[in-house]
């Protein structure tokens, strides 16, 4: 195999293991086994890297700095949390490592409306989707 070749083959697998580790991450926070919201130097610590280097290596591979795999998969959680109707958003802040003011600025960011109204939103679709049932 060429150098061109292994270096390539590395940066996809750096890649792919702060893309799982990134997951495994969430998943702790999510469930309570971390109360810590990981920054790019811990992912990097973790992978016996420089953050500099993960940082250059993702955005090489995928055209995104590692925020933008972050973000999104936070805004994922929010909503689906937000869905499911069963903690206040306080709660869902709190729980995202988020002061709920700056929870409700982050997810205004990304998702164009406040969690609040996404709530809503989703919670009258959800109502609209049982009438059409009942009336079909």
């Amino acid at each position: 195999m060429n150098t061109e070749r292994k270096e390539f083959s590395r940066q996809h697998d750096i890649t792919t293991e702060y893309l799982n580790e990134l997951d495994k991450h969430l998943l702790d926070i999510v469930e309570g086994r971390k109360t810590i919201m990981y920054e790019i130097r811990d992912f990097a610590n973790i992978m016996h890297i420089h953050p500099t280097h993960l940082s250059n290596t993702v955005k090489l591979t995928t055209g995104n700095h590692p925020c933008y795999y972050f973000e999104e998969k936070i805004l994922n959680i929010s909503k689906s949390m937000l869905e499911k109707n069963e903690n206040s958003i306080s709660q869902i802040a709190t729980l995202l490592t988020y002061d709920p003011s700056n929870f409700t600025k982050f997810f205004k960011k990304f998702a164009n409306m406040t969690p609040k109204k996404y709530r809503e939103d989703y919670m009258q679709t959800q109502r609209n989707k049982k009438t059409e049932m009942l009336t079909i």
